[in-house]
């Protein structure tokens, strides 16, 4: 079923999320509605603005907390330059990025290239989850073709059940058909209202040179929103938060 939350209709949702028309027109805390904190995790410095980005602008200006988090520091990143020198300048980028879309951000202990999952990773995404006690977490596909996005979703995955499932958990698609696949949409989010804001929060981050590889992240907003009928959309599945049954 596609379930498609609108921008602009009082008692619309982004991701089961209330969002009123007022709030979003006035950058306020919607009336008669709780807080909530919404993580979006990713594996480098510009994986949550060109995967959720648009999400991650409507639910702040709809008055929600929204905390970008960044794996590594996107340390290989940069041809020509060190680790220390490529971390230095995708820092100032995420910053500049966060400004725009309203997110906190933090950054965790990693090497872009060199991810690991082990349990002291394990114990670092938990903990740092459990620290934030989010509502909603959006993260990577768990088997997407890139290592450290993979990464990144497994270890949001494992720490999702040893918090026993407390926050809803959905992952968004990065380069869909080249790196995720076989990703298949529960739940679809119209970004048209904050579209151009959203590329220009990717646009932050010129050393990735967005200009020559956006245009795949905007053909996926064009299906997406074919989809679910508007004219661009962010895409996401929903992890189920059922336990599994054992049989005798």
């Amino acid at each position: 079923m596609i379930k498609m939350t609108g921008t602009a209709a009082v008692g619309a949702t982004v991701l089961g999320i209330p969002v009123s028309a007022s709030a979003q027109e006035d950058n306020q805390q919607p009336s008669k509605q709780r807080r909530l904190k919404v993580l979006a995790i990713g594996a480098h410095p510009d994986d949550p603005e060109t995967c959720c980005g648009g999400t991650m602008c409507l639910l702040h200006d709809a008055g929600h907390e929204v905390v970008c988090v960044y794996l590594t520091r996107g340390e290989a990143g940069i041809p020509g330059k060190s680790h220390s020198e490529a971390a230095a300048i995708r820092l100032v980028e995420s910053e500049n990025a966060c400004k725009i879309t309203g997110a906190r951000h933090i950054f965790m202990s990693q090497v872009d290239g060199n991810t690991e999952v082990n349990l002291d990773r394990y114990k670092e995404m938990r903990e740092l989850i459990d620290r934030e006690n989010p509502d909603i977490v959006m993260t990577h596909w768990p088997i997407d073709a890139h290592r450290d996005h993979a990464a990144c979703g497994m270890l949001v995955l494992d720490a999702w059940r040893r918090l026993d499932r407390r926050f809803k958990l959905y992952y968004f698609e990065a380069m869909s058909g080249e790196q995720s696949q076989m990703f298949h949409p529960t739940h679809w989010v119209n970004i048209e209202s904050v579209l151009e804001r959203k590329h220009e929060a990717c646009n932050c981050h010129v050393s990735q040179h967005m200009e020559d590889i956006y245009y795949w992240h905007e053909r996926m907003e064009r299906f997406r929103g074919i989809e679910s009928r508007c004219a661009a959309a962010e895409a996401f599945a929903l992890h189920s938060a059922a336990q599994p049954t054992l049989l005798p």
